[in-house]
């Protein structure tokens, strides 16, 4: 799977974490970016992305993540 591919599929995991099809995910997207984007919401993404992908973050890794990019990259390794 390309690292555009991978894009796509978060960008529509973060329509459906906050229920808004206008919200455009870059790699310099931050938790700072979207309104609503908090430590909950910042949970549940986690666990979707988990899902979709088939695989667990590890701990440090969830709080290292600095911008969407660094989760693409985490997401590579895992796949």
């Amino acid at each position: 799977m390309s690292r555009e591919e991978i894009l796509k599929k978060v960008n529509e995991i973060f329509w459906d974490v906050f229920d808004d099809e206008s919200i455009v995910v870059t790699e310099e997207t931050t938790a700072a970016d979207i309104e609503d984007w908090d430590s909950l919401t910042h949970i549940t993404l986690i666990s979707e992305v988990e899902d979709e992908f088939g695989f667990t973050f590890a701990m440090k890794d969830v709080l290292g993540m600095k911008n969407v990019g660094e989760m693409l990259d985490i997401i590579e390794e895992q796949i």
